[in-house]
């Protein structure tokens, strides 16, 4: 064998494969995928507004310990709510030029109004009904090109968790434009999306998890709770 043709087969040996996912790439939804599944050492990267965004590894001040405290506080409104659909960095396929992997979000039932569905190939298709995001600041791409996408895309609800700035916002889609979801007068942000799904912002902020599970149980103890989850089991009956 020659060193022109060994050199040629190893050539074509190496470009048979995907190039690597890398920030910055400009690329099609379906190519995203293509190099992403090439690429199972990589856990977290998105595409938005067709532009590839790789994720650093996970710092635990910063991202890790506050993404966890968002699951668990989620993971119990879940439970308490049977037919709301809790995931953790779960890819969804928005449009052609976006596939997130939110940190956390929350899907309904289509029979209660969610528009999201699980595709044959077991990825999230349409826009869940809350997303929620830990980002470093408010330089975050989260707070700017990724929210336009959600909002475009009819996300209900969408909030932020702004680490270094200590700031929590939370959005409604209210006529196609995200309007701020203040706190009440207790402090407490209520998802509109999701009756009981209580947030004691400041607790959260302190790190105290326990009060802010405390004031979660109090939204899950309301009758607009009550309701909603009577809805959501009546809705999953089958029809006669």
């Amino acid at each position: 064998m020659t060193v022109t043709k060994t050199l040629r087969q190893h050539t074509s040996m190496r470009f048979s494969e995907p190039p690597p996912l890398e920030s910055g790439d400009r690329l099609t939804r379906r190519e995203f995928e293509r190099r992403y599944h090439a690429m199972p050492e990589v856990k977290k990267a998105e595409l938005i507004e067709g532009v590839v965004y790789v994720a650093s590894p996970v710092r635990f001040q910063s991202h890790g310990k506050p993404h966890s405290q968002i699951i668990g506080w989620l993971a119990v409104y879940a439970a308490a709510t049977r037919g709301v659909e809790l995931a953790d960095n779960a890819t969804v396929r928005l449009d052609p030029d976006n596939e997130p992997q939110p940190d956390a979000l929350l899907l309904l039932p289509e029979s209660s109004g969610g528009r999201a569905a699980i595709s044959a190939d077991d990825y999230i298709e349409g826009p869940p009904d809350l997303v929620f995001e830990i980002a470093a600041s408010s330089a975050a791409y989260d707070l700017h090109d990724k929210r336009d996408v959600y909002r475009r895309n009819g996300v209900r609800e969408y909030a932020v968790w702004q680490v270094y700035d200590e700031r929590i916002d939370w959005w409604a889609l209210e006529d196609e434009v995200y309007a701020i979801i203040e706190p009440d007068e207790a402090g407490m942000i209520r998802s509109r999306a999701f009756p009981g799904l209580w947030l004691d912002r400041k607790a959260l902020l302190e790190g105290d998890m326990a009060k802010v599970l405390a004031a979660l149980q109090q939204g899950i103890a309301t009758d607009e709770h009550a309701a909603f989850a009577k809805q959501l089991a009546e809705s999953d009956q089958p029809s006669s």
